[in-house]
């Protein structure tokens, strides 16, 4: 008898916690999450938009002129190369790998298009899809290199900075490769019709828009943060990382091609040192938009703001 009745004293006492936790979970559904400032104001981008307020607000005191909107506009096309670099290069640091060859691939892509334009005797048109390709291909080999190979990606692209720099200097020497027709030069001042927006603009924002679909809003890019948050433990969930990590860095090839392209455009001449030092400012611009340098975190806008 005592020890039923001790029991039922137990059940009784169970069914009056569970109804309490259960009347308790309407009033935790009813609160409100965080309020959105104090979240912005947390996030890694939060110091990168803070910059970029305090950068205007001390050009315009320093200059009446600074805040014309056709200057800041037309300012935005020497950094297209950049920013356009720099947002294949935000998922590859994100997935916690590094390219310092794109600067290289950029030079070797614009210096073997105007080769096989000048003096192989290709229309330009196919000698741009060959360069773009040649592009895609470094990006392939850095890949393979580091995936393949088990190497690191900081040694695997510090030697093809190194390899893709100096096989663009033996195909083009030390001189300079211009004259291209007039449709594929000063890409730097088309605008949208009837604005002062650059045409390279809008075309930067659309791949930022790309982008930051494909890293926030599909099953790939979750990949891609799974990759850079712990590899091993995403491999051994079934994540493909070495697919995932080639992809990224063909992707970085192919853009670092499109980016010599609008380069050769802008300045009207190919030559073997073209963006030298330009995967400096890269990282630096993804660093500094809030992507961790070791991995797992970063966003896209942050990267667009740096």
């Amino acid at each position: 008898m005592k020890a039923n009745d001790a029991r039922g004293a137990i059940g009784l006492e169970t069914e009056a916690v569970a109804g309490a936790a259960t009347a308790a979970l309407p009033a935790i559904a009813d609160v409100p999450p965080p309020p959105l400032l104090p979240r912005l104001l947390g996030s890694r981008e939060a110091m990168t938009v803070g910059l970029l307020i305090v950068a205007f607000v001390a050009g315009a005191l320093l200059s009446p002129y600074f805040l014309d909107a056709a200057y800041l506009l037309s300012a935005t096309s020497l950094y297209m190369e950049i920013g356009i670099i720099a947002l294949p290069m935000t998922l590859i640091i994100i997935a916690g790998d590094i390219d310092l060859s794109v600067a290289s691939t950029l030079a070797l892509v614009a210096s073997a298009t105007a080769v096989l334009w000048s003096q192989v005797g290709l229309p330009l048109p196919a000698a741009i899809v060959c360069g773009l390709a040649l592009g895609a291909l470094c990006g392939a080999l850095n890949g393979a290199l580091i995936v393949g190979l088990g190497l690191p990606s900081l040694t695997v692209t510090l030697g093809t900075l190194a390899l893709y720099r100096g096989i663009a200097q033996i195909l083009i020497g030390d001189h300079s490769i211009g004259g291209f027709p007039s449709w594929a030069v000063g890409i730097d001042t088309w605008r949208v019709p009837g604005s002062p927006i650059p045409v390279t603009l809008v075309f930067f924002l659309l791949l930022a828009l790309g982008f930051g679909l494909l890293l926030h809003r599909t099953v790939f890019g979750r990949l891609i943060y799974a990759t850079g948050a712990n590899r091993e433990a995403a491999r051994y969930a079934g994540v493909a990382t070495g697919r995932v990590r080639l992809i990224l860095f063909v992707l970085s090839g192919f853009l670092a091609g499109l980016a010599g392209m609008i380069m050769t455009s802008r300045l009207g001449v190919a030559r073997f040192d073209l963006a030298n030092g330009l995967e400096l400012d890269v990282i630096t611009a993804v660093v500094l938009g809030g992507t961790d340098i070791f991995g797992g975190r970063g966003s896209i806008f942050g990267t667009v703001v740096a």
